[in-house]
């Protein structure tokens, strides 16, 4: 069975490859650079000064060659179930239908976060012929019928087989499934790649049969209504597996099994965290001063941010406070240092207009002296690390001071929103939803019964 290409134009759709280094840290603790009285604080909005400039590493191969070779691959049902369950297992981690080329060559079927879940949470799954096979297959094949032996990386340069495996394998390109639920479990996939340029249509590779029974190669136009109506394939650049998502920390809470979504995470375990009261059992009116904490109960996004062939949007919610501030004189202020909570969501894009439980701790213990937090939400889109320089206040009788702090951001973030949240804004607005730039939140101060 022979394989032809009918009126391959790659080089028309050469794409940029750019591999997005992220590297957040989950909790960052800020020094407190200053300390002063003051009566107003002014945020520092400048993000662009404060920016190192662009620094992007380009991936070895391009995302149209790999498009180009998987749709030359002999794919069967077995193939097809293989990335099913891989994107299916990103998702139900929290993160976007996506199959990374790390995972399909480490171990078959994987998905983002699996190598993060408590031991026996997973059984594993073994394929007879998984993908990788059929790639490694493929690029023999191919070298040992070309002159040189090397197979085009899409940039010009020329690769061994072990090259260009190496490539795929140290990438972090992906195959990104949208809409993969509505899959009937036969129907092959169309493939196609992002374009990286912002467009909605780009080229795609179908496989038909002739009559004699070869496959050939149909190049067709692939934009989203046609992802929505058969399987489509992209491969892309993941953007959110370095980063821990909401999902695997609520899997690694003892209760995850019952609790699901309403399980409240913090930055540290969430096992760690007080139990809510409607949980626990307590009951108000325990002696002692109660536990009063900052609870981002839901994340509403109410646009999507990057082109369909880019995926789900990955926000930041990143609030830099003063934990359980008490002091009662200036020189007191000495003994007390900021911190910044950083948590990462993935939002589907069918999911616009759609809440989405959060339920993570903002401020694990708010004291009435907390007279505002610094508050950021940005949609990540790389670049090189920067920060806002903000400023947390906090109040000792008729006094405010700013505890300076340093957020982290990339370049090329969309910033969603920022400024300060107040104690008077938190209090008033208590489980109400809120505009927030183009995302809708509703924070919760859940107080648990004193000691």
């Amino acid at each position: 069975m022979k394989v032809e290409v009918e009126e391959r134009r790659e080089d028309r759709f050469h794409s940029r490859c750019a591999s997005l280094s992220r590297g957040l840290m989950p909790l960052v603790a800020a020094s407190i650079l200053s300390f002063m009285p003051v009566s107003c604080e002014e945020l520092d909005n400048d993000i662009g000064k404060h920016s190192q400039g662009d620094g992007d590493s380009l991936a070895a191969v391009s995302l149209s060659r790999v498009a180009s070779l998987l749709a030359e691959l002999p794919i069967e049902e077995e193939q097809l179930a293989e990335v099913y369950d891989a994107v299916t297992a990103s998702s139900e981690n929290g993160y976007d239908e996506e199959y990374m080329m790390s995972d399909l060559f480490r171990l078959p079927g994987a998905g983002v976060g699996d190598d993060r879940l408590p031991a026996g949470t997973k059984s594993p799954v073994s394929y007879q012929r998984p993908m990788r096979d059929l790639i490694i297959g493929y690029l023999e094949s191919a070298s040992a019928t070309k002159a040189g032996g090397g197979i085009s990386s899409g940039y010009g340069s020329v690769l061994s087989p072990e090259e260009f495996v190496s490539a795929l394998e140290n990438s972090d390109i992906q195959i990104y499934w949208p809409f993969s639920e509505n899959w009937d479990g036969q129907t092959a996939p169309v493939i196609t790649f992002d374009p990286m340029d912002g467009s909605e249509t780009n080229v795609g590779y179908e496989v038909v049969l002739a009559e004699n029974g070869d496959r050939l190669i149909r190049e067709v136009a692939v934009n989203e209504k046609m992802a929505e109506e058969r399987p489509v394939w992209v491969v892309n650049m993941n953007d959110d597996s370095g980063h821990t998502s909401l999902e695997l920390l609520r899997r690694q809470d003892p209760d995850w099994g019952s609790g699901g979504g309403e399980i409240i995470v913090g930055m540290n375990s969430p096992a760690s965290l007080p139990a809510l009261p409607s949980r626990s059992g307590d009951s108000a009116g325990a002696t002692g001063s109660p536990l009063r904490t900052l609870v981002l109960k839901e994340f509403t996004m109410l646009r999507n941010y990057d082109s369909w062939f880019a995926g789900a949007s990955e926000f930041f919610v990143k609030m830099g406070s003063v934990e359980n501030f008490t002091a009662s004189t200036e020189a007191e202020i000495k003994l007390y240092n900021p911190s910044v909570t950083d948590f990462m969501i993935v939002v589907k894009r069918k999911n616009v207009g759609v809440p989405q439980p959060f339920n993570a701790v903002l401020v694990s213990e708010w004291t009435d002296q907390l007279a505002s937090c610094a508050f950021m939400i940005v949609e990540d889109d790389g670049g090189t690390r920067t920060s806002w320089k903000c400023t947390a206040l906090v109040r000792i009788e008729s006094k405010s001071y700013g505890f300076e702090l340093e957020i982290p951001i990339n370049s090329r973030d969309d910033i969603v929103w920022r400024g300060q949240l107040s104690s008077r804004y938190i209090l008033a607005n208590d489980n109400v939803t809120g505009h927030f730039g183009d995302v809708d939140l509703k924070f919760q101060i859940v107080e648990y019964p004193g000691v």
